[in-house]
């Protein structure tokens, strides 16, 4: 589906996808309204979206148009969505899969074009990824009880979040419900590019209400503080002197991924042990398993965001097929989860992290 107020927009994007057969355009919508009124009666896998239209815009319309497509992805094709704007970062969050920057009228040229059918060509082959790992995991799953671990007693020293598709609206969810004397050290791996990543943090000190930043190279851990990997480098961590510090490497990780949720959640285990809090949210492919099986080895736990709330149930899905999980549910659940362990923080602790 095409929405887009634009007449040209809307012939354009139908001329390019028209020499393409993996392509059917199943219908297209002048404003936002128009498209939710359709998508009652229409089934479709993908949806291009505007940002700027009359009446009802694309930021306010995405969500619903997220609900009511049943699973289709929404890639935003809109002026505005400019490499790392800040436009993007709060599309991403809202559920959108994907963003590209909408030439002016008049300049499409052939380089936009592929980058479209790219887009949507990695946008559509997420879904046969995410009916995979569905498959994988809905046996062990459909029995919840019996593939969730034992929840974990005791403080929690720092907590460790891995996501991908769909990541950014769940990371609103968690952290709306977690309570800010949850105040422990917070490490974020968000699959985006690196040139977003200032953004996201930025949002994500909006989201979060407490501060976050790019990771850098031998800081150290704060309580009450995120770090957020940056979009070229893994996230690692080691003691000196007996503080955890952060240690960036870019190291061939198994998922693929670059950040990778693995080596962030491996090096926690190893740093943290039983203290250690890991989360794993929407997001396709497998990455966290492994480094979630770390973190139980070590003692420590796993929350898993549930199918019925993830945009794509691939990345928590895997965890929870694995038997990895103590929890298996929605972001504001797993934050009450966490709330829950930290009431048990001595205050002492506390301090020595100041």
């Amino acid at each position: 589906m095409i929405v887009d107020d634009s007449i040209v927009a809307r012939s354009v994007f139908q001329t390019i996808l028209g020499d393409y057969p993996e392509f059917e355009i199943v219908a297209t919508a002048s404003t936002a309204d128009q498209a939710l009124d359709k998508l009652r009666n229409c089934v479709v896998d993908i949806v291009l979206l505007d940002l700027a239209m009359p009446g009802t815009d694309g930021f306010t319309a995405l969500p619903e148009i997220i609900a009511r497509g049943r699973g289709a992805r929404v890639l935003i094709v809109s002026t505005s969505a400019s490499e790392g704007a800040e436009a993007c970062v709060r599309a991403l969050t809202l559920g959108a899969a994907d963003t590209l920057e909408k030439p002016s009228a008049g300049s499409y040229r052939d380089h936009f074009a592929a980058a479209l059918v790219e887009k949507l060509r990695r946008v559509g082959e997420s879904r046969p990824v995410e009916r995979e790992a569905v498959r994988a995991a809905a046996k062990a799953v459909a029995v919840a009880a019996d593939v969730t671990r034992p929840p974990v007693a005791g403080p929690v020293d720092c907590l460790a979040i891995g996501s991908s598709t769909g990541g950014l609206h769940a990371l609103a969810e968690l952290f709306d419900a977690l309570p800010a004397a949850c105040d422990m050290p917070i490490l974020i791996t968000q699959h985006l590019p690196a040139s977003f990543m200032p953004y996201f943090a930025a949002q994500m000190t909006e989201i979060a209400g407490r501060p976050a930043t790019v990771a850098r190279d031998g800081v150290g851990l704060l309580r009450g503080q995120i770090l957020v990997a940056p979009g070229d480098a893994h996230i690692g961590l080691r003691s000196i002197g007996g503080l955890p510090r952060v240690i960036l490497n870019r190291d061939p990780a198994p998922s693929g991924c670059l950040p990778s949720v693995d080596p962030m959640f491996q090096s926690v285990a190893q740093v943290f042990a039983a203290r250690a809090f890991a989360v794993v949210l929407t997001g396709m492919g497998r990455d966290g398993s492994i480094g979630a099986s770390d973190v139980v080895a070590a003692g420590g736990e796993i929350a898993a965001q549930d199918r019925a709330t993830s945009v794509v149930w691939g990345m928590p899905g895997s965890v929870a097929a694995a038997g990895l999980a103590s929890t298996i549910a929605r972001p504001s659940a797993i934050a009450a989860r966490i709330a829950d362990r930290m009431r048990n923080q001595p205050q002492r602790r506390a301090r020595a992290w100041r």
